[in-house]
């Protein structure tokens, strides 16, 4: 299983360059927003990370442009969370609401360094993998809970 989140976010004028289209280093500041509801959406967001004593600098990342947006272009940003065992490894899509087409596909891989010693550690600590195990655990149930209310409906009388 995966875990995605969305954001949505309109291309502001300064973001773009003399030719009109987003200038090619703006997009990561979209993925970042991305990244943020993704990492909110596991209860895990910068500020919970800083008090856990990590924090997540990117260490590899990739970007294939697809397609140009625009100023007032109104895009989504899909990520997802691929990987956490060992590192936080999210792949990302920036599609325009307007016509679906996909402007940007991209990853960014993130491992975790301990606050207090600047030490990379080569696994993810426990208070993610907490946190996304959770997750998991709180979206079983609620499938679970669902599928309990639809089979005990009552059939609809024709």
């Amino acid at each position: 299983m995966k875990i995605t989140a969305e954001a949505e976010l309109s291309v502001p004028f300064q973001d773009c360059d003399p030719m009109q289209i987003v200038w090619h280093g703006n997009y990561f500041r979209y993925l970042e927003e991305g990244r943020l509801a993704l990492l909110d959406k596991i209860d895990f967001g910068y500020l919970i990370m800083q008090q856990e004593g990590y924090a997540y600098p990117v260490v590899d990342t990739r970007m294939k442009f697809v397609d140009s947006a625009r100023f007032r272009d109104r895009l989504k940003v899909i990520a997802t969370l691929d990987e956490w065992e060992n590192r936080l490894k999210i792949s990302y899509r920036i599609v325009r609401v307007s016509d679906g087409k996909t402007c940007i596909k991209a990853y960014t891989t993130h491992c975790a360094v301990g606050l207090e010693d600047g030490e990379m550690r080569f696994a993810s600590p426990s208070c993610l993998l907490d946190r996304v195990n959770h997750y998991f655990q709180t979206q079983q149930a609620q499938t679970l809970n669902q599928q309990t209310l639809e089979q005990n409906k009552p059939a609809q009388e024709q």
